[in-house]
């Protein structure tokens, strides 16, 4: 009786969750509003602006994809390690923040079409380019990754030998660098161009990784089973990209977040 009784209510939360998912998209056109979560320390991508407020890339395609929807859009800052559990719980509807498409992350949430390809770069502190230029040189030595990215993944894949380091968030991994503490970090091609081009005490490594290591695609997550919603993300999605509107946006950005000199 026991194993039947668990079995009904396995089934009915299984159900609720589908139901909940199903109704996601009529839910957020009731309120006349579309909430994401976001960590806005990843600009050109998502960062503050002057007052505060959220701005990058990610956040002119978020507001393309709640103006496709006729509604608001909220966006909620917070621990990029805590947007995949916001997603699946329902407390954000769509995960915006430079997520990149891999396998593991696939089994929990559902991935929109790609959005953008970004190459990975190793960014050291100043004038230690030559002293980590290789793999071997790395060995035994501290290495810094965002927790819960797929950078943390690279390292321990492509730098076995190296230590992975992880800290919450990039200018934090930049301090630790600066001031010796590890011998640099692994980011997202824009991130780090725009982090040197904003620190005089940081630069681009020599150490580089092949395609078949490092050629991360960026996508929105959502919920598994919230198909309707896919629906209208992966159209938006595919608009700008053939467009070239998400291009000019992450230009656009890029400039502010990383202004180069004159």
């Amino acid at each position: 009786m026991k194993k039947v009784f668990a079995m009904i209510l396995a089934l009915s939360m299984m159900l609720c969750a589908v139901a909940s998912a199903e109704g996601t998209l009529d839910a957020i056109k009731a309120k006349g509003e579309l909430v994401i979560g976001t960590e806005a320390t990843y600009g050109p991508y998502e960062f503050l602006d002057d007052n505060s407020n959220p701005i990058g890339c990610d956040m002119w395609l978020a507001q393309q994809i709640a103006d496709s929807l006729g509604v608001e859009l909220e966006v909620v800052d917070m621990a990029f390690d805590g947007i995949i559990p916001a997603v699946q719980a329902g407390s954000v509807d769509l995960g915006i923040a430079a997520f990149t498409v891999n396998a593991e992350r696939a089994k929990v949430i559902d991935f929109s079409h790609q959005y953008e390809l970004s190459e990975q770069l190793f960014i050291v502190k100043k004038g230690n380019v030559d002293l980590y230029a290789t793999k071997e040189s790395l060995a035994g030595k501290k290495v810094g990754a965002q927790m819960g990215t797929v950078q943390s993944e690279l390292i321990i894949n492509a730098l076995p030998d190296s230590e992975l380091f992880e800290l919450d968030t990039y200018p934090n991994l930049a301090m630790e660098t600066v001031n010796g503490n590890i011998t640099g970090f692994v980011c997202d091609a824009a991130v780090g161009e725009g982090m040197v081009a904003q620190n005089d005490n940081l630069e681009i490594g020599k150490l580089t990784f092949t395609a078949e290591e490092a050629s991360f695609g960026k996508a929105v997550i959502v919920a598994k089973g919230n198909d309707d919603l896919m629906e209208v993300v992966n159209k938006v999605i595919d608009q700008v990209v053939e467009d070239g509107s998400y291009l000019k946006a992450f230009d656009e950005y890029n400039a502010i977040w990383a202004p180069s000199e004159q």
